[in-house]
């Protein structure tokens, strides 16, 4: 008998975590007396969220990394470094992902999103054919562009935080100041308005050049996915 997959953490529980943190780093940059420790529950939301599994699954290195990464955010929610670590997220986060996307490109891998076009189309039993392979492979390299062009970006408007951003601990007057609500308005707002924008245009330009396919809009195609089922998702990334 094949081992049985540990369950992942709810779909519902990830996503609140998800909603939570651009609010919590809202909250940690109005300037308020609390600042610090809005940013510290913002930081500890993230990194819940990517322990989750492991949480939910009750692995004593998971708890561990929280209980001890909880404590070192309570400590540190009284003074200014809780709020300068907000900076780092939205600069690392894209670079990690863009890093996911590019590695598939490598020679005698399959490029990411060809593996979830594959497993669409295979439970509809339809063929993936040659022209659409080619243009998933570059769907995959502009994916991982744009994300680290987001990365510069998002590190550009870290430095250009004031009163206290990196440059101006250095003694540096940014050229285009930003202050901590900018900050946040643009790292954890516009990020994914411009992430979404890109990924609809794309998905409107796929249905013209390939009108030949399994989903017929894209909230089929959300279904779609959703019905590749949580052990798919959890490998595509290994």
């Amino acid at each position: 008998m094949p081992p049985v997959p540990a369950p992942g953490a709810p779909l519902t529980l990830r996503l609140s975590l998800v909603l939570v943190y651009p609010l919590l780093c809202h909250l940690a940059s109005t300037g308020t007396p609390l600042a610090g420790a809005w940013a510290a529950l913002a930081l500890a939301s993230l990194l819940a969220w990517c322990l989750l599994d492991g949480l939910w699954q009750r692995q004593l290195a998971a708890w561990l990394w929280m209980l001890g990464s909880a404590a070192a955010l309570a400590m540190m929610a009284g003074s200014a470094w809780a709020w300068t670590l907000l900076l780092a997220p939205p600069v690392v986060f894209p670079l990690w992902v863009a890093w996911l996307f590019a590695r598939t490109l490598r020679a005698g891998r399959t490029p990411l999103i060809l593996r979830i076009v594959h497993a669409v189309h295979a439970r509809a039993g339809m063929p993936v054919e040659a022209p659409l392979v080619r243009y998933i492979s570059q769907l995959t390299a502009a994916w991982a562009l744009v994300l680290v062009l987001l990365a510069a970006i998002n590190a550009v408007l870290a430095l250009s935080v004031v009163p206290d951003g990196p440059l101006m601990a250095a003694g540096v007057q940014p050229w285009w100041p930003v202050t901590h609500i900018q900050w946040a308005w643009l790292a954890n707002v516009a990020n994914w308005s411009l992430l979404g924008g890109f990924a609809l245009l794309e998905y409107g330009w796929r249905m013209l050049r390939f009108p030949q396919r399994p989903d017929r809009n894209l909230l089929h195609f959300g279904r779609l996915l959703a019905g590749l089922g949580p052990a798919f998702w959890r490998d595509l990334l290994r």
